[in-house]
């Protein structure tokens, strides 16, 4: 996960900065140990992120940014609120029920000062505007192996 965040992550911050724009805060949900977090840290130095993550993955983690910090806790129950809430490959993972429970908690976490925020979710897309083969393919791929996995679909 930490190696495809890295190119995943560069392409969002340069093909859509505009989206970061403006926001004072932000939130990676289900950030690991930070790989995309620390990108856009980097990337807007005023920005204050949060990489959020279940506490065994971020206990003892520490960043030399400073617009950076690590938070456990539970996306089903919380998440850390802020001006903005990323999910990067997360709502993919859980069935239709658990995604209204993380949204509603992402709603939640953007507006908890009574401002409105955004919810930024970076996911694979079914529908193949290309219909080439090999998108496809890739695309089913994704989908048997989430539904082995866990319990979502793409």
């Amino acid at each position: 996960m930490a190696s495809d965040a890295r190119l995943a992550t560069s392409v969002m911050i340069q093909k859509y900065k505009n989206v970061f724009e403006g926001l004072n805060s932000l939130v990676d949900v289900g950030g690991g140990t930070g790989t995309a977090a620390k990108a856009i840290a980097k990337a807007f130095p005023k920005l204050e992120c949060t990489c959020f993550d279940l506490p065994h993955v971020v206990n003892g983690l520490e960043s030399d940014l400073v617009n950076l910090k690590y938070v456990g806790g539970d996306m089903f129950k919380a998440i850390s609120p802020a001006d903005a809430v990323v999910l990067k490959w997360i709502l993919h993972d859980w069935n239709n029920e658990e995604c209204v429970k993380i949204l509603k908690n992402c709603k939640e976490a953007i507006t908890s000062d009574g401002k409105k925020g955004k919810v930024i979710i970076k996911d694979m897309i079914k529908d193949n505007k290309k219909k080439d083969d090999k998108s496809i393919e890739t695309q089913l791929f994704f989908d048997m192996f989430m539904m082995v996995l866990l319990t979502g679909t793409e």
